[in-house]
C-alpha cells in the first residue's frame, strides 16, 4: 500500500503541481486548501506526512502544526513545512509549533522528495513500536460505582491482586482519576506525577518496554500507574483522546489491565468503557445507592456501551455492620440482575493493609475478605474463557 501524503495549500497550482510529481514518485495524494479542512482530513486520512504550507486565511500553518501535535490521533505524524517564508524567525517559529522539517519555496522536485523520504522513513521506525496485530491484547476490566465513596478504588485493587494470584499473570492496574489518587498514598508509591507526564506524551513513540518501564511495580509484583494527588491535575479528565490511547497501549502489557474509573457515567467513563471486556459495579446496600445504581445500569445501556449483562458484575461493598443495610435478596431485586459477591466489613484488616501498604488480600491470604475477592478474579478469568472460546 503507497504512502499516504497530507498537502495543506490554499494555492491551487502549488496543490496540483506538488501533488502531481509525489503521485508521480508511487505516494496517495489527498489535499486540503486551508488549515480547518487539513485538520480533518488528517483525522480522517491519518497520513503518513503532511506537507503544510504558512501563509493560509483564518488559521495559518503554525496554528495547524499546534493543533496536529495536541491531539494524540495526529501527534506522531510528520510534518514538513512548505513555504515560501524564509526568515529565520519564520523557521523557528515552525518548529517550535510542532514542525519536522522546514523548505522554502521555490524548491526542486528532487529536494523536496529527498524530505519526504526521510521524513517517511523516520515515521515508520516510531510506528514499528506500535502493537503488532498478532500481539493479544490485555483482558480490561473497568470498575465503576454510580457514586462516589463506595470503595471503587479498594475494589480495582483487590481483583487486580486477586487475578495476579489465580494465574501468576502479569496483571496491571490504572488509577485513572487525576486530581484524587488514593493508591500512591495507600501503597506508598513516590512517584504520583506519572499518569499526568504519559497524557502529554505522544505515546507512538514510546515502545512497549519504555512504556512499561514507566509503570510502578509493587513488591506483590502488581504493575501500577497511579492517580495524581495535586487537586489541579483534576481538569486532565477533559483529554478523552489522550485516555482512550493510554489504555489501549497500556493493554498490550499484560494478561489483565483493570481500570479504576471512579463514579459516575462522565465523559471519560463514556469514552473508555468500551474498551472493557467486563465491568465490576460497586454498589452500597442502602436504599438510595442501589437506587441510584439501577439508574445507572438503565443509562449504561441507553448510552449503547457494548457491555452485556453477562459482561456486568454487580458487587456490594458493605463498609459497615449496620441494621440500615438491605438484605441481598432486595437489592437484587432492585437491580434485576444477581449481585456477584458481597464483600463484608473488615475494619482490622482494612487497618493492618493500610499500614503494611499491601492489598488486603496479602494481610492474611486466608481471610473471607481474600475468598471474595477472589471469586471476583474467578467470575473473569471464566468470562475470558468464554470470550475466547466464541472467537
Amino acid at each position: 500500500m503507497p504512502d499516504k501524503i497530507l498537502i495543506i495549500d490554499d494555492d491551487v497550482d502549488t496543490l496540483k503541481l506538488v501533488g502531481l510529481m509525489l503521485q508521480k514518485q508511487g505516494y496517495q495524494i489527498v489535499a486540503a486548501n486551508n488549515g480547518q479542512d487539513g485538520l480533518a482530513r488528517a483525522l480522517e486520512e491519518i497520513p503518513d506526512v503532511i506537507l503544510l504550507d504558512v501563509m493560509m486565511p483564518e488559521m495559518d500553518g503554525y496554528e495547524v502544526a499546534r493543533r496536529l501535535r495536541a491531539d494524540p490521533r495526529t501527534a506522531s505524524i510528520p510534518i514538513l513545512m512548505f513555504t515560501a517564508k524564509s526568515q529565520l524567525d519564520d523557521k523557528v517559529q515552525g518548529f517550535e509549533a510542532g514542525a519536522d522539517d522546514y523548505l522554502t519555496k521555490p524548491t526542486h522536485p528532487a529536494e523536496l522528495l529527498a524530505h519526504v523520504k526521510a521524513l517517511l522513513a523516520r515515521f515508520k521506525k516510531t510506528k514499528e513500536t506500535a502493537p503488532l496485530a498478532s500481539q493479544k491484547s490485555a483482558f480490561t476490566v473497568g470498575v465503576i460505582a454510580a457514586r462516589g465513596g463506595l470503595g471503587v478504588t479498594t475494589v480495582a485493587l483487590n481483583l487486580a491482586e486477586a487475578l495476579r494470584q489465580a494465574g501468576d499473570q502479569e496483571v496491571l492496574i490504572a488509577e485513572l482519576r487525576p486530581g484524587m489518587g488514593t493508591l500512591a498514598f495507600d501503597l506508598g508509591i513516590p512517584d504520583t506525577d506519572t499518569l499526568k507526564t504519559l497524557l502529554q506524551t505522544n505515546l507512538n513513540a514510546l515502545s512497549h518496554q519504555e512504556l512499561k518501564q514507566k509503570l510502578f511495580v509493587h513488591e506483590t509484583g502488581l504493575q501500577i500507574l497511579c492517580g495524581t494527588v495535586q487537586p489541579r491535575d483534576a481538569g486532565l479528565v477533559q483529554l478523552l483522546t489522550a485516555f482512550e490511547n493510554l489504555v489501549k497501549r497500556l493493554s498490550y502489557i499484560g494478561r489483565y489491565l483493570v481500570l479504576d474509573l471512579g463514579a459516575g457515567l462522565t465523559p471519560l467513563a463514556q469514552k473508555l468503557l468500551p474498551l472493557c471486556k467486563a465491568l465490576m459495579f460497586v454498589i452500597e446496600p442502602v436504599k438510595n445507592s442501589v437506587l441510584h445504581s439501577r439508574i445507572f445500569l438503565k443509562e449504561l445501556n441507553e448510552l449503547g456501551i457494548p457491555l452485556s449483562d453477562s459482561d456486568i458484575f454487580p458487587v456490594i461493598v458493605s463498609r459497615a455492620r449496620s441494621d440500615t443495610n438491605l438484605p441481598l435478596q432486595q437489592v437484587e431485586q432492585e437491580l434485576g440482575r444477581p449481585v456477584l459477591v458481597t464483600v463484608t466489613p473488615a475494619p482490622e484488616l482494612v487497618y493492618m493493609a493500610s499500614r503494611m501498604r499491601m492489598p488486603l488480600s496479602r494481610v492474611d491470604p486466608k481471610s473471607l475478605t481474600a475468598q471474595q475477592f477472589a471469586k471476583m478474579a474467578s467470575a473473569v478469568i471464566a468470562l475470558e474463557r468464554k470470550k475466547s472460546e466464541k472467537k
